[in-house]
Protein backbone atom coordinates (compact mmCIF):
# COMPACT_ATOMS: atom_id res chain seq x y z
CA UNK A 1 0.00 0.00 0.00
CA UNK A 2 0.85 3.68 -0.52
CA UNK A 3 -0.78 7.44 -0.44
CA UNK A 4 -2.01 6.40 -4.21
CA UNK A 5 -3.64 3.28 -3.34
CA UNK A 6 -5.19 5.29 -0.44
CA UNK A 7 -6.29 8.26 -2.79
CA UNK A 8 -7.18 5.60 -5.10
CA UNK A 9 -10.02 3.57 -2.59
CA UNK A 10 -11.07 7.14 -0.82
CA UNK A 11 -12.26 8.06 -4.25
CA UNK A 12 -13.69 5.07 -6.40
CA UNK A 13 -14.00 2.24 -3.28
CA UNK A 14 -12.33 -0.37 -1.14
CA UNK A 15 -11.93 -3.73 -1.93
CA UNK A 16 -14.73 -5.75 -0.49
CA UNK A 17 -14.10 -7.53 3.09
CA UNK A 18 -14.31 -11.07 3.39
CA UNK A 19 -17.52 -10.72 5.59
CA UNK A 20 -20.02 -8.47 7.05
CA UNK A 21 -21.09 -7.44 10.22
CA UNK A 22 -24.38 -5.20 10.41
CA UNK A 23 -26.53 -4.40 14.04
CA UNK A 24 -28.51 -2.50 15.03
CA UNK A 25 -27.85 0.70 16.53
CA UNK A 26 -28.87 -0.67 19.86
CA UNK A 27 -26.81 -3.65 19.54
CA UNK A 28 -23.63 -1.23 18.86
CA UNK A 29 -24.88 0.25 21.85
CA UNK A 30 -25.57 -3.01 24.05
CA UNK A 31 -22.25 -4.12 23.01
CA UNK A 32 -19.89 -1.47 23.40
CA UNK A 33 -18.56 0.99 25.95
CA UNK A 34 -20.04 4.72 26.14
CA UNK A 35 -16.73 5.78 24.84
CA UNK A 36 -16.00 2.82 22.12
CA UNK A 37 -19.46 3.89 20.92
CA UNK A 38 -18.87 7.31 20.37
CA UNK A 39 -15.62 6.78 18.53
CA UNK A 40 -16.63 3.91 16.24
CA UNK A 41 -20.26 4.48 15.47
CA UNK A 42 -20.71 8.31 15.51
CA UNK A 43 -17.09 8.89 14.13
CA UNK A 44 -15.60 10.26 16.98
CA UNK A 45 -11.84 10.75 18.52
CA UNK A 46 -9.71 10.71 21.93
CA UNK A 47 -7.39 12.81 23.26
CA UNK A 48 -4.05 12.71 22.15
CA UNK A 49 -1.75 10.42 24.97
CA UNK A 50 -4.65 9.27 26.21
CA UNK A 51 -5.15 5.86 24.73
CA UNK A 52 -3.86 2.54 26.61
CA UNK A 53 -2.91 1.07 23.34
CA UNK A 54 -0.74 4.23 22.37
CA UNK A 55 2.81 2.78 24.40
CA UNK A 56 2.11 -0.58 23.82
CA UNK A 57 4.36 -2.49 21.82
CA UNK A 58 3.51 -6.54 22.88
CA UNK A 59 3.55 -8.98 19.80
CA UNK A 60 0.24 -9.32 18.47
CA UNK A 61 -2.41 -8.88 16.67
CA UNK A 62 -4.63 -5.24 16.88
CA UNK A 63 -8.35 -5.78 15.87
CA UNK A 64 -11.68 -3.99 15.19
CA UNK A 65 -13.59 -3.88 18.92
CA UNK A 66 -16.74 -3.79 17.06
CA UNK A 67 -16.83 -7.10 15.46
CA UNK A 68 -13.18 -8.75 16.04
CA UNK A 69 -11.44 -8.72 12.40
CA UNK A 70 -7.75 -8.22 12.09
CA UNK A 71 -6.96 -5.09 11.16
CA UNK A 72 -3.32 -4.57 12.17
CA UNK A 73 0.14 -6.83 13.13
CA UNK A 74 2.13 -5.47 15.95
CA UNK A 75 5.16 -6.14 13.69
CA UNK A 76 3.72 -3.20 11.52
CA UNK A 77 3.19 -0.20 14.98
CA UNK A 78 5.60 2.63 15.30
CA UNK A 79 6.39 5.59 17.58
CA UNK A 80 5.00 8.28 15.86
CA UNK A 81 4.72 11.08 18.37
CA UNK A 82 1.40 11.87 16.72
CA UNK A 83 -0.29 10.90 20.33
CA UNK A 84 -2.04 7.80 19.41
CA UNK A 85 -1.77 4.01 18.00
CA UNK A 86 0.28 4.16 14.38
CA UNK A 87 0.99 1.87 12.00
CA UNK A 88 2.07 1.70 8.57
CA UNK A 89 0.00 -0.63 6.82
CA UNK A 90 -3.36 -2.87 7.27
CA UNK A 91 -3.26 -6.53 7.72
CA UNK A 92 -4.60 -7.25 4.14
CA UNK A 93 -5.61 -4.84 1.66
CA UNK A 94 -9.16 -5.37 2.26
CA UNK A 95 -9.23 -4.87 5.98
CA UNK A 96 -9.81 -1.33 5.95
CA UNK A 97 -12.53 0.78 4.47
CA UNK A 98 -11.33 4.58 2.93
CA UNK A 99 -13.50 7.59 3.14
CA UNK A 100 -12.82 11.27 2.24
CA UNK A 101 -13.73 13.46 5.03
CA UNK A 102 -13.78 16.91 4.64
CA UNK A 103 -15.03 17.83 8.36
CA UNK A 104 -13.13 20.65 10.04
CA UNK A 105 -12.71 22.53 7.08
CA UNK A 106 -9.77 19.91 5.87
CA UNK A 107 -9.72 17.20 3.70
CA UNK A 108 -8.50 13.56 5.22
CA UNK A 109 -8.57 10.18 4.76
CA UNK A 110 -10.50 8.22 7.48
CA UNK A 111 -10.38 4.77 8.13
CA UNK A 112 -12.90 2.62 8.95
CA UNK A 113 -13.31 -1.31 9.58
CA UNK A 114 -14.41 -2.33 6.53
CA UNK A 115 -16.25 -5.74 8.13
CA UNK A 116 -18.38 -3.14 10.45
CA UNK A 117 -17.91 0.30 8.92
CA UNK A 118 -16.58 1.14 12.66
CA UNK A 119 -14.55 4.35 12.53
CA UNK A 120 -11.02 3.77 13.62
CA UNK A 121 -8.90 7.20 12.51
CA UNK A 122 -7.06 8.53 9.60
CA UNK A 123 -4.49 7.86 7.41
CA UNK A 124 -1.58 9.91 6.25
CA UNK A 125 1.30 9.91 4.00
CA UNK A 126 3.49 11.08 6.32
CA UNK A 127 4.50 7.77 7.72
CA UNK A 128 7.94 6.02 7.75
CA UNK A 129 9.03 4.05 4.15
CA UNK A 130 8.69 1.38 2.64
CA UNK A 131 5.12 2.41 2.64
CA UNK A 132 4.84 6.16 3.66
CA UNK A 133 1.67 5.45 5.59
CA UNK A 134 0.51 6.29 8.90
CA UNK A 135 -2.70 5.04 10.12
CA UNK A 136 -3.41 7.55 13.12
CA UNK A 137 -6.30 4.98 15.09
CA UNK A 138 -8.26 6.06 18.37
CA UNK A 139 -7.26 3.09 21.08
CA UNK A 140 -10.78 2.59 21.93
CA UNK A 141 -11.63 1.31 18.51
CA UNK A 142 -8.96 -1.51 18.21
CA UNK A 143 -8.22 -4.42 21.01
CA UNK A 144 -4.48 -6.23 21.02
CA UNK A 145 -4.65 -10.23 20.54
CA UNK A 146 -1.66 -11.65 21.88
Amino acid sequence: MNWDDVMKYAQKGTPVPDRRVEKTEQEWKDQLTPEQYRITRLKGTERAFTGELCNVYDEGKYECICCGEPLFDSSIKFESSSGWPSFTDPIKENAIKYELDRSFGMTRVEVMCNVCDGHLGHVFPDGPKPSGLRYCINSESIKLTK
